[in-house]
């Protein structure tokens, strides 16, 4: 597994080593011990996810709230995403700040976002799969969003016009968050 560091502590990116032939190729994608040993601690994913979208679909930017915090390990199976992590660690040196990884079906790299950050990503292909593992189960009371145009975050998601939920379109500034999180 190759191991990749960001420049907001936790924040990895990870890909699996590949073998192929003239029959295709394998991968391991997912390895407990090899993963703790990359984090540096254990990591527990109780659930997965999977969305399919089209072109110029942005979700996001979404997190869950303490004590029902989620983690994320996402990688993309079909197509290519721009997938953003921001810091919403109230105590951290990097807090607003994010970082942005192009995952591709064929870069096979792998996102880990730990618990405290906000995430979201724009898809860059039709027919995009997006597949990820959580640290805890899905909880809509402790879900929460930030808007994913705002000024404060500077975030340049590649997009004109992308689509939105309605949801997604009417979340929070961060100028008005208050972060549940600590680091």
């Amino acid at each position: 597994m190759e191991v990749q560091t960001t420049p907001l502590e936790g924040l990895l990116l990870v890909r699996p080593r590949v073998f192929g032939d003239a029959r295709g190729s394998f991968s391991e994608t997912w390895n407990q011990r090899a993963f703790d040993e990359a984090v540096g601690e254990e990591v527990r994913f109780v659930q997965a996810n999977e969305s399919r979208s089209k072109a110029g679909v942005l979700r996001g930017l979404h997190f869950q709230a303490p004590p029902h915090a989620q983690g994320k390990l996402v990688r993309v199976v079909q197509g290519k995403v721009l997938d953003v992590a921001v810091d919403v660690r109230k105590d951290s040196p990097t807090f607003g700040q994010h970082h942005a990884a192009l995952l591709t079906a064929e870069n096979r790299w792998q996102f880990f976002i730990p618990p405290g950050f906000a995430h979201g990503f724009a898809t860059l292909e039709d027919d995009t799969v997006f597949h990820y593992l959580c640290t805890n189960l899905y909880h809509p009371e402790s879900e929460g969003a930030l808007l994913w145009n705002d000024p404060d975050l500077g975030i340049d998601w590649g997009l004109d016009a992308p689509v939105v939920s309605d949801k997604d379109a009417q979340a929070e500034a961060f100028a008005t968050f208050e972060s549940p999180f600590v680091r």
